[in-house]
């Protein structure tokens, strides 16, 4: 039997293993292919993780959002090209994604009379700067509903699909 932590400061991938309530060695049993001590090593950021630990993580604790937080936070890729989404009620995803999409509404117009000759000339950038804005507040919406949705699968609401 595992003794508790009492590390104050504790990464996501220990309180994410916490959460499920499971102790490294059984954490380690479940993942077949991630020692104990490797997991010790990722949760004192004496290693970082590897992608394929990462994935093994987000199943074994039932938090998909393991898998963004990496992307977001540790690869360097991800660091250039992945927001980090933070997981929200299923009411707020959507009052959010409603909001941005009656902003596009209002701008889908705008955004056909720039791009329609394959060009954005000086005077559009602004307006084109901003519809991109709101394109990626629409993205984000969609990431979070998708993170929601595969939290839902980890804990059993509804059958994957």
């Amino acid at each position: 039997m595992g003794r508790k932590s009492t590390k104050e400061n504790k990464n996501i991938y220990q309180t994410s293993r916490e959460a499920c309530g499971l102790t490294r060695d059984r954490a380690a049993e479940q993942m077949n292919f991630v020692s104990s001590d490797r997991i010790e090593k990722i949760e004192s950021e004496k290693s970082l993780p590897h992608p394929d630990e990462i994935l093994a993580m987000a199943d074994c604790y039932k938090a998909p959002s393991l898998c963004n937080y990496y992307c977001s936070h540790v690869c360097p890729i991800g660091q250039e090209y992945v927001p980090e989404v933070k997981f929200k009620s299923l009411s707020q995803i959507t009052l959010e994604m409603l909001a941005s999409l009656n902003a596009m509404e209002k701008e889908k117009n705008r955004l056909i009379e720039i791009t329609v000759d394959g060009e954005i000339t000086e005077d559009e950038i602004d307006d084109f700067n901003r519809i991109q804005k709101q394109l990626a507040e629409i993205s984000m919406a969609v990431d979070s509903l998708q993170l929601w949705v595969q939290q839902a699968i980890a804990n059993g609401a509804f059958p994957d699909s």
